[in-house]
C-alpha cells in the first residue's frame, strides 16, 4: 500500500474503502524518505512523533470522521516551526530550536488530519535559489543527481518529485516555491500575499514571505490550498475578504468560459510577455513551453501578446526590497534574545560579531549586510524608497496587462536545473534566475508552476501561470485543464 507517486485522491479511496491506513501509509512514506536520503531532502524525521498523528488520524477515521487531507502523510519545509520537531530555517543560527507552538499552517494542517513526516531541507532563512545554501548541506535534484533542485524550498520539492510524500509546504519569497517546482518537474503554487497565514514562519522578507503547497498536480494542490488559506488574527498581513471560505476545486471539469466539453478554454486569454520571451530563455526551456501554450490554443484559449515593461527593473527592486526587510528581521538573532550565541568573546560587542558570525552563513550575512546599507542614512531615500515606487510600477503593469488578458504564462527559470556549484562564485548569476518569478511576488500575485516537458540532459521544464489577485481557484483550474490533457505532472523520476 506504499504511498510512493500516489495522489492526494488515489489515497483518500485507499483510506475510506480501508485497504490502508493511516499508520501503513506513515510507515511507508518513513521507509520511503530512509531509502531516499542520500537526496538530503529531510532535515528532522521523528518516527514517534510521525506515528502518533497517524494513530490519531486512524481514531478519526474509526469514528467516521471525513476529510480531503485526513490521514495523509505530509512534510513541511524547516522555515515553519513546527512542535516536537527542530525548526531551524536551515540555518546553524537556529540549530536545534524545538518551537512551543505550531505555525498556523501547520496547525491547519493537522487541523485537517495531515500526518508529517518531517521537516525538510531549504537554503538558510529561505535565501536562495538552488539550496545550497543550506547549513545541512545541499539538496540533490532526483531527476538529476548532479542537478540543484531549485530553491529555496528544494527539500519540498525533492520529497514530492520523489515519490515520498503526495505534498509539502513550501513558502515563496521571489519564487521560491515555483522555481523548485520547475525544477523537479511538480506543480507548486504561490496564492496571493496574504491568502497563508504568516504566523510562525520564520521570516525573511515580510512583505513578500507567502506559504504554499507542492504537489504532483493541480488538484492536489487545490485540496491542500482548501485547508491552509484563511484569515489569521496573529498575522497583520493575513486578509480577511468578505466571502466564505472559497473552495479552490469548484471549477474543476467545467468550462473556465463560454466553452464546452471539447474547447474548455473558449473565451480565454492567455497573455504572453515579451519580455518572458526575449533573449536569455533558453531553447530547450522555450520549446516545451511553446508546446504547451499550443496545446492551451488546441482546448480553446487565445494567445494574447501583452508586454510588463518593467520586468528587468524586479530583480534590482526585489534585491534592494527583501535584503532590506531581512536585515531588520534577522536583527533579533543576535546571541541574546535569539539564536546561536559564539563561545569565545570579550565583551558584548565582540559576543554579537562573533555570534552572528558563526551563526550565518555567508549568503545570509551579505543580504544582511546590503539591506543594513540601503536603510542607513543617505541613502534609503536612493535605493529602499525608489525601489518601493518600482515596485508599485511592476503592479500597475501586471493590472493594464489583465485589461488585455485572463491569465498570464511563460517560463518559471531561464534554463533547466544547473548543476551543483556551477553558479555559487556568482550570486549576480544566481539572482538573475528569478528574473521571470520576482515580478510576481512584488505585486503579490498568485503565480504557479506546471511541468510541460524537458529539456537539455533530461530535467524538467515548468510553465509558470499568473492570475490576477485571490484568482487561485481559476488558475488552478485552468492548469487542471492542461494536466487533463497532458501527462508532464505524472512523469517520475527513474
Amino acid at each position: 500500500m506504499s504511498s510512493k507517486l500516489q495522489s492526494i485522491s488515489a489515497l483518500r479511496t485507499l483510506l475510506d474503502e480501508k485497504k490502508a491506513s493511516a499508520t501503513e501509509l506513515a510507515h511507508d512514506a518513513l521507509r520511503e524518505a530512509g531509502q531516499q536520503s542520500s537526496l538530503n531532502a529531510f532535515v528532522d524525521i521523528r518516527d514517534d512523533l510521525t506515528l502518533e498523528q497517524a494513530k490519531a488520524a486512524d481514531l478519526r477515521l474509526a469514528s467516521g470522521e471525513k476529510g480531503a487531507l485526513l490521514g495523509i502523510p505530509t512534510a513541511h519545509k524547516d522555515i515553519f516551526v513546527t512542535q516536537g520537531w527542530t525548526s531551524t530555517a536551515g540555518s546553524k543560527m537556529l540549530a536545534g530550536y524545538q518551537s512551543p507552538f505550531d505555525a498556523e499552517v501547520v496547525s491547519r494542517l493537522n487541523a485537517a488530519g495531515t500526518v508529517s513526516i518531517g521537516k525538510l531541507n531549504c537554503d538558510e532563512f529561505a535565501m536562495g535559489s538552488s539550496n545550497e545554501k543550506s547549513a545541512y548541506g545541499p539538496c540533490l535534484n532526483p531527476w538529476d543527481s548532479l542537478a540543484v533542485p531549485g530553491g529555496s524550498s528544494g527539500g519540498s520539492a525533492v520529497a514530492v518529485a520523489a515519490g515520498v510524500v503526495p505534498f509539502t509546504t513550501g513558502t515563496d519569497t521571489g519564487g521560491s516555491i515555483r522555481q523548485p517546482a520547475s525544477l523537479c518537474g511538480i506543480t507548486g503554487i504561490k496564492p496571493t500575499y496574504g491568502s497563508c497565514s504568516r504566523y510562525g514562519m520564520i521570516a525573511y522578507a515580510s512583505s513578500l514571505d507567502q506559504a504554499g503547497p507542492m504537489a504532483h498536480s493541480a488538484r492536489d494542490c487545490a485540496l491542500v490550498l482548501n485547508a491552509m488559506v484563511g484569515f489569521d488574527a496573529k498575522d497583520s498581513t493575513s486578509v480577511q475578504r468578505p466571502v466564505d471560505q472559497e473552495d479552490f476545486t469548484a471549477g474543476f471539469g467545467k468550462a473556465l468560459r463560454n466553452g464546452d466539453v471539447a474547447k474548455p478554454l473558449a473565451g480565454v486569454r492567455v497573455g504572453l510577455p515579451a519580455e518572458f520571451f526575449g533573449e536569455g530563455l533558453a531553447a530547450d526551456v522555450r520549446a516545451p513551453i511553446d508546446a504547451a501554450l499550443k496545446q492551451l490554443e488546441a482546448m480553446g484559449a487565445m494567445l494574447v501578446n501583452i508586454s510588463l515593461p518593467r520586468t528587468e527593473l524586479s530583480i534590482p527592486a526585489y534585491y534592494v526590497i527583501a535584503p532590506a526587510e531581512a536585515s531588520s528581521n534577522l536583527s533579533r538573532f543576535d546571541g541574546v534574545r535569539y539564536g546561536h550565541r559564539a563561545a569565545d568573546y570579550t565583551d558584548l560587542k565582540s559576543m554579537y560579531e562573533n555570534s552572528r558570525s558563526e551563526g550565518f552563513g555567508l549568503e545570509v550575512q551579505r543580504r544582511i549586510m546590503v539591506g543594513a546599507y540601503v536603510l542607513s542614512h543617505g541613502y534609503y531615500d536612493a535605493y529602499y524608497l525608489q525601489a518601493q515606487k518600482i515596485r508599485r510600477l511592476i503592479a500597475q503593469d501586471f493590472q493594464a496587462a489583465f485589461q488585455q488578458c485572463d491569465f498570464i504564462a511563460g517560463p518559471v527559470s531561464p534554463t533547466v536545473a544547473w548543476n551543483l556549484g556551477e553558479k555559487s562564485a556568482d550570486p549576480v548569476q544566481m539572482y538573475l534566475a528569478d528574473i521571470y518569478t520576482l515580478s510576481t511576488s512584488l505585486a503579490g500575485l498568485p503565480g504557479m508552476s506546471v511541468p510541460v516537458g524537458f529539456g537539455d540532459k533530461n530535467r524538467p521544464v515548468g510553465m509558470q501561470l499568473i492570475g490576477n489577485y485571490f484568482k487561485e481557484g481559476e488558475l488552478l483550474a485552468l492548469a487542471d485543464h492542461y494536466q487533463l490533457a497532458t501527462d508532464w505532472h505524472l512523469r517520475t523520476p527513474s
